[in-house]
């Protein structure tokens, strides 16, 4: 007995270890705030029970063992001024990606979770939808937003900028970060005007980079991602193009830019087939990389599906995989 409860400490100390490093990821469900609400899952009846409250619908879709997830839950809901301005202004509801509770979306059909992050075509975790008073999605935050453009996605949506003003231009009248003022420049970047048309006569899939100036997850990308081998491998299958959120402000608003980093992934005929937006380490970009060079997504609707068994196929070939790196 003595040996046992050793062992049952020792255990509970190393959970507890692993919960206190916001970067691990874990293989057990993340935790949600207590704020979070629990409902009945009819959408329906929860953005018009916040607005009752003057308050608007916060959706959150995440999957369990999802690093970025746990960023959201223990980086950015770590900060008391950003857990005040949501419990304030926002009711905050959690889907499970996978899961199979019953959802009745805002135009009447009921469906699972799963069913619906389908449906919502959701490729990334965390998924967040900002509702208005009417049910329209105002807001859609596809990946981890660290902390200081998670704020500016509430003071937008708590604001009601949308009346105003588009997220695009919204991001780019904000103060600048503590980041380059310069954009980063990369070898394999295509030189001379953008130009589809010239660079689809190459054969090759195009990635259209956004990116803008003072902007610390751009300079990461940049210091980090793009310099991995693996990445740069990959990333020499496609014609890669730079285009400054601020110069190209009117592309940008027609191809729903509202983040820097993005990448829009074209086939060679210069339609959108896939894209990467928010806070990517270097495992979920290379994994987008492949996921569009090698024509898996063709197959495979479902990003998720396909880091999974691409990280299974690694693992099996003794590789280490780190969701984090």
């Amino acid at each position: 007995m003595a040996r046992l409860a050793c062992v049952l400490l020792l255990i509970a100390f190393r959970a507890w270890g692993a919960q206190g490093d916001a970067y691990s990821p874990s293989p057990h469900a993340i935790d949600i705030p207590k704020w979070f609400t629990e409902s009945f899952l009819d959408l329906r009846e929860d953005i018009r029970d916040a607005a009752r409250q003057k308050k608007r619908l916060l959706v959150y879709f995440g999957q369990d063992g999802c690093p970025y997830c746990k960023a959201l839950m223990k980086v950015n809901f770590g900060q008391p001024d950003i857990v005040a301005t949501t419990r304030r202004g926002f009711t905050a509801i959690a889907l499970n990606l996978w899961g199979d509770r019953e959802v009745t979306w805002i135009d009447g059909r009921k469906m699972t979770e799963k069913e619906l992050g389908r449906v919502l075509a959701v490729q990334f975790t965390p998924t967040i939808l900002f509702f208005d008073e009417e049910g329209t999605v105002v807001l859609r935050l596809n990946g981890y937003a660290p902390p200081d453009k998670f704020r500016a996605a509430l003071a937008y949506v708590d604001g009601r900028v949308e009346k105003r003003q588009s997220y695009t231009d919204f991001i780019a009248g904000r103060p600048p970060e503590k980041a380059a003022a310069k954009l980063a420049d990369e070898p394999f970047f295509e030189r001379g005007t953008f130009d589809l048309a010239r660079l689809a006569a190459a054969g090759k899939p195009v990635i259209v980079v956004f990116e803008r100036k003072h902007c610390a997850d751009c300079d990461e990308l940049h210091r980090d991602a793009f310099a991995r081998p693996e990445v740069r491998s990959l990333i020499a299958r496609f014609s890669v193009v730079q285009l400054d959120l601020a110069t190209e402000r009117e592309r940008a608003r027609s191809m729903r830019i509202v983040y820097t980093p993005t990448l829009v992934f074209l086939d060679a005929r210069g339609k959108e087939v896939f894209r990467a937006e928010g806070f990517l380490r270097p495992f979920h970009l290379a994994s987008a990389l492949d996921y569009v060079a090698s024509g898996a997504y063709r197959d495979e609707p479902s990003f998720q599906r396909f880091i999974q068994k691409r990280a299974d196929a690694q693992r099996a070939a003794g590789r280490k995989v780190d969701l984090w790196e």
